[in-house]
């Protein structure tokens, strides 16, 4: 069995960007629906359990080119009165279709705070050392539901 549309893929990994590491661990997803950065994917496309992919992958097909229109300064009173408004704290707004859009807060000055709706690897290089632990075919929920759950079932 390999690594393609509507199996389970469990990987180990470590993610650098230049020489930091920035994120390492075991994931579980559903192949071929969008649950990781599309250059991974792409690079584990046919590979079976136990293989180990070692791949860089560009910021177009990772978190995307870093977008200047991303940041924004809105006014604090935008905000919740009691939201704890301090640089590096992420919030969530919503698109106009209702769907969640992550930002983190930059600056806060006064009654101005500066957010930046850009991921916070956008428009770097992704780094990846991949090994594939395990590979099974989805049920027919995750299926459904276009992403992997537990060994004990999901609840939404």
């Amino acid at each position: 069995m390999t690594a393609s549309k509507g199996q389970v893929v469990t990987i180990r990994y470590t993610l650098h960007v230049e020489d930091e590491l920035v994120d390492q661990g075991e994931l579980d997803y559903l192949h071929g629906h969008r649950n990781i950065v599309q250059g991974l994917e792409e690079a584990l496309e046919g590979k079976a359990a136990g293989e180990r992919v070692v791949v860089s992958v560009a910021p177009e097909k990772g978190y995307g080119l870093y977008d200047p229109e991303g940041v924004q300064v809105v006014e604090r009173e935008a905000f919740p009165a009691d939201a704890e408004l301090v640089e590096g704290a992420m919030f969530y707004a919503e698109d106009p279709q209702g769907n969640p859009m992550p930002f983190t807060v930059l600056n806060v000055d006064g009654k101005e705070v500066t957010i930046d709706f850009n991921h916070a690897l956008a428009g770097e290089t992704l780094n990846f050392d991949v090994t594939l632990v395990a590979i099974r075919p989805a049920t027919p929920e995750e299926l459904e539901h276009g992403h992997a759950h537990g060994v004990h079932g999901h609840h939404h």
